[in-house]
């Protein structure tokens, strides 16, 4: 664990698809007092649902940005030299890195680190959108199936057409992937974390993101199936933690 003297690092956690920063409710009172866990949502959804949606992949980074930079520039203006670091998973993971290289050009400060949860690099996801041609009842199907959403929400009929929205919404967005993120390339070290038994993005897989980073690239395999990082977050946590530690490495 990092010493009582480190400055806590702030951690701005990006969604999946279909998700805001809600998912991340209980993970600030996991990571007292190492990390302070800010939920970066898009424009349209969460916190800043009363703003217009970002109707391209670019307008979506520049935007999630823009809410990062805002918050580490009003910390430094009471802390100087603020840390932070970003995680992402699934579709959260290709913008987290992409919001993570835009803001550092714009703030001039590197994170610490970017943790990749579950994702798939750009340049192996199949261009153009796959949800076209799946009726509701099926997404809906898989998305239970997956494991990442609260039976509460695909069994209430209004909950769950936002849901349905959302993911189509995304995967509108995680269509330019393969265009806007392919040649994504970074300076700063990468943490990526791959589980065993899932079937949409395996370790074998997960691990291709190494090419993104000019910086060290730590492998992290855990038990269970796609949304294991994120159900079991203490010890995503704690992996967070002691990537952060500016005692190791």
């Amino acid at each position: 664990m990092p010493s009582a003297s480190s400055p806590p690092v702030r951690l701005y956690c990006f969604p999946h698809a279909g998700a805001t920063s809600l998912v991340y409710r209980g993970w600030q009172a996991l990571s007292e007092p190492h990390l302070l866990v800010r939920g970066v949502d898009a424009p349209g959804r969460g916190t800043r649902r009363r703003e217009r949606r970002a109707a391209c992949f670019q307008a979506l980074v520049r935007s999630m940005a823009e809410q990062v930079v805002a918050d580490l520039l009003a910390e430094r203006d009471r802390t100087p030299g603020p840390r932070w670091a970003t995680f992402g998973h699934s579709f959260g993971a290709t913008t987290s890195l992409a919001v993570a290289a835009e803001v550092t050009r714009r703030v001039g400060v590197p994170p610490e680190r970017a943790v990749l949860s579950g994702a798939v690099p750009p340049r192996l996801q199949r261009p153009g959108p796959l949800l076209d041609s799946v009726t509701d009842e099926e997404l809906l199907a898989r998305t239970a199936a997956d494991g990442g959403t609260p039976q509460a929400v695909l069994a209430d009929p209004t909950m769950s057409r936002i849901l349905l929205r959302m993911l189509r919404e995304d995967d509108t967005v995680r269509a330019e992937f393969a265009r806007e993120a392919s040649g994504l390339r970074v300076d700063f070290p990468l943490t990526l974390i791959a589980a065993r038994e899932d079937v949409h993005a395996p370790p074998e897989k997960v691990w291709q993101w190494s090419p993104h980073s000019s910086a060290r690239v730590r492998r992290v395999e855990i038990d269970g199936g796609h949304f294991a990082a994120v159900r079991r977050p203490e010890a995503t946590l704690t992996t967070i933690v002691d990537d952060t530690d500016p005692g190791k490495g």
